[in-house]
This record gives C-alpha cells, sequence and structure tokens, in this order.
C-alpha cells in the first residue's frame, strides 16, 4: 500500500471549524484495524512583527470508547458556561469600540435605536 492510499484510508471525513485567530479540525480517521476515531485539532495563527506568522496546532484523539462519557461532560461544561454566564461573550467588552447595548454612541444614538440592515436588503 503506498503513501496516498494510507492517506486516503486514514481520512475519511473532515469539517472546518473557523473562529477568529483559531481554526479547528474535526476529522474522522482509520485505525490500522478498521476502526475509526475522532481528532479535534485547534490551529492557532500568530503573527510576528516582521510580518511573518507561524501556526500552533493541539490535537486531541478521541476513540470510541470514550464517545458517551466525553459528550456527556462536553454539554454538561458548556450548559453550565451558559447558565451561568449567558451567550454573551464577555471578551468583546474589552475591545476599544465596544459599546453597551443601552450605552449611547459618539452621535447620541443607543444601540436599541440602531436598525440591522441585512447587506441581501440592499
Amino acid at each position: 500500500m503506498g503513501g496516498k492510499d494510507l492517506i486516503e484510508q486514514e481520512e475519511i471525513y473532515s469539517k472546518v471549524l473557523r473562529a477568529g485567530r483559531r481554526t479547528y479540525f474535526f476529522d474522522v480517521r482509520s485505525t490500522k484495524a478498521g476502526d475509526y476515531y475522532l481528532t479535534i485539532t485547534e490551529s492557532k495563527k500568530f503573527t510576528h512583527d516582521d510580518g511573518s506568522f507561524h501556526y500552533k496546532k493541539h490535537k486531541i484523539y478521541l476513540y470510541k470508547e470514550d464517545f458517551s462519557a466525553f459528550r456527556e461532560i462536553m454539554e454538561e461544561m458548556m450548559d453550565y458556561i451558559i447558565d451561568e454566564k449567558g451567550n454573551e461573550v464577555i471578551s468583546e467588552r474589552h475591545q476599544k469600540d465596544f459599546k453597551k447595548e443601552d450605552e449611547p454612541s459618539e452621535n447620541g444614538s443607543t444601540a436599541e435605536n440602531f436598525t440591522d440592515i441585512d447587506f441581501d436588503d440592499i
């Protein structure tokens, strides 16, 4: 079996989630015995002062025997975070241009007065 056959055997199904500077890769792969497992890779882009960049990657291997417990704990943790902190992304508050919904902007309008326009409407 050549290198190309090995790659085709390992990569069965993939999805990508782009999230700002991070990208998450979800890959179903095949073991030597022909069973499937999941890899989750986080790739984060870092830019140097000279404009060059590099990526740091972290990978999790998740096997079928752990799926149920992993899913249960993952759902519990995500539910806990949403229950405790809601859906608002708090880190956005620390951005220079962040405005609270009821805080007036420079022209005196509030976020409540803003009309949300979808570019498909234009």
